[in-house]
């Protein structure tokens, strides 16, 4: 429970970064889902945005509670985008994937003037790599993309849905869990991974977050580049 009050202050505390007009990204995952249900009641409010969801869960959410949409053949070029992280070091690097959605996570990011990440404090870290780093691969090459990352140092498991098959991402990929304890250089791992044919996207996002919001208890810790 305080957990999930520490989210949705750090969700909270983004809607300053909302301003009238702009494109806004719709990160995903439970606290991303937070602060598309309050930025839903700023929309009633009378506040004029239009939103790119990052996931067909975030999209649908958005659509349920009346936040206008537009998409990226309509729009190149987002303002801020609002999203969760599973972990974050003191360089603002980020894992993210827990969700199963990194892949459209990472494009609307890429397009996004300012990336706003919120989380609780759990998600603070000294260095990236406790949680397992999520790497989406197309199907035809999984085995051998785990085998290659196995090389590296982790322990790779292929993610399950509920009912124990494969977990089919948005764009009908499979996910590889890589638990590899601790990531010493997460920017040489994420240009390794880059590389690796057969890797669709990973779960390191390197130089993308402009403004991290931890909430711990009831402060709001603000970190910037």
């Amino acid at each position: 429970m305080a957990n999930d009050q520490e989210k949705e202050a750090a969700a909270r505390a983004s809607l300053k970064y909302v301003k009238e007009g702009q494109v806004v990204g719709l990160g995903t995952g439970s606290t991303a889902a937070f602060f598309i249900r309050l930025l839903a009641e700023q929309v009633k409010n009378g506040l004029r945005i239009r939103g790119i969801p990052t996931s067909v869960r975030s999209r649908e959410m958005a659509e349920e509670l009346g936040i206008p949409l537009t998409t990226l053949d309509e729009c190149q070029e987002i303002a801020v985008t609002v999203d969760g992280a599973d972990e974050v070091d003191p360089q603002l690097r980020l894992i993210k994937g827990g969700g199963g959605a990194m892949l459209r996570e990472k494009i609307v990011a890429s397009a996004t003037k300012q990336l706003v990440i919120v989380a609780d404090a759990s998600k603070q870290v000294s260095v990236l790599g406790k949680f397992p780093l999520p790497v989406e691969v197309i199907q035809f090459a999984q085995a051998l993309v785990a085998k290659r990352i196995t090389k590296l140092g982790a322990q790779v498991s292929v993610r399950k849905a509920a009912d124990g098959n494969p977990y089919v991402t948005d764009e009908k990929n499979h996910i590889l869990d890589c638990h590899f304890g601790k990531i010493p250089d997460a920017d040489g791992l994420a240009r390794e991974l880059s590389e690796m044919p057969g890797v669709v996207e990973h779960g390191l996002f390197i130089g993308m977050a402009s403004v991290v919001l931890f909430a711990r208890g009831n402060e709001i810790v603000e970190l910037r580049k």
